[in-house]
């Protein structure tokens, strides 16, 4: 019978980690996050934040901006933050009106405060094997891996997606782990040949059911990153990139959409938080 990997009970289990490890600190750690525009997704990205951080005993600060916004106002607003020592963490949620340019705003942040380590400081830091700060979902799925006892050492391991924010990173998290990585994309010729040959098969691409059986190898671990939304008569629904019913008895291990990476990002958010505010963690990668 497949696992069935669930980043739910995962991350509650760091949370509560990370709450006994802030109540023994002396520190506060803050955590501001700054969205712009009315997105409906973004509000509800932020608004999951909120409940986790009061929930743990993270202060946190939302400053909700009118999509007219302008990049100069922006970087105004980032300049202040990044001068407020009681500030620990700096989140800029993503995506921003077109009248901004993300990277100019992005590069704004102070890396030391990057708490979703998109500052190519930080990234060049993944690069190296050098970074405090992890990219929350690529850690998320590392932690996923290394809680069921998944060790990607000699493993092939192939990502289908090529973005800055999972599909890259996860691609050097893996690395680090002596993993044998290849990424896909949209231009990949015979994806289905290429996946075949992965013992861990991480998809972000955000396409619903993108991935089927026949393209799965026998007992390959199956990491789905996908949310993919979708109305229906019983209300608003989430797909994965990973078509669940089909895959799963194939596979040695499964993500599930809900209920898996998803949950892990927020908690490896509030890690990041923790580790730049200066608070001894627990060791979970």
């Amino acid at each position: 019978m497949p696992i069935i990997i669930d980043g739910k009970q995962t991350s509650a289990e760091i949370k509560e980690l990370l709450k006994k490890a802030i109540e023994q600190s002396s520190i506060k750690p803050k955590l501001v996050v700054v969205l712009v525009g009315d997105d409906p997704a973004s509000a509800t990205y932020v608004r999951n934040k909120e409940k986790a951080c009061d929930a743990l005993g993270i202060a946190q600060e939302t400053y909700r901006l009118p999509a007219s916004t302008t990049q100069d106002e922006l970087l105004s607003l980032i300049h202040k933050l990044n001068n407020d020592n009681s500030i620990h963490g700096i989140l800029i949620q993503i995506p921003l009106p077109k009248q901004i340019d993300e990277r100019a705003v992005l590069v704004a942040i102070n890396p030391d405060k990057d708490v979703d380590c998109f500052h190519p400081s930080n990234v060049g830091k993944v690069v190296l094997g050098q970074a405090a700060l992890l990219p929350c979902t690529p850690a998320g799925i590392m932690v996923l891996l290394k809680r069921y006892g998944i060790d990607p050492q000699g493993k092939e391991a192939v990502i289908v997606g090529r973005s800055n924010i999972v599909g890259k990173p996860t691609a050097l998290l893996l690395l680090a782990k002596n993993a044998t990585v290849t990424i896909a994309h949209s231009r990949t010729t015979n994806l289905t040949e290429v996946t075949k040959r992965a013992d861990i098969l991480i998809v972000a691409v955000g396409k619903a059911n993108l991935i089927t059986a026949d393209m799965v190898k026998p007992g390959a671990v199956v990491i789905d990153v996908g949310q993919n939304w979708k109305e229906t008569s019983e209300g608003r629904k989430v797909d994965g990139d990973v078509d669940y019913a089909q895959v799963f008895e194939k596979t040695y291990a499964i993500t599930p959409v809900p209920g898996g990476v998803g949950p892990m990002t927020i908690a490896m958010l509030a890690h990041n938080v923790c580790i730049a505010a200066g608070i001894s963690v627990p060791t979970i990668l």
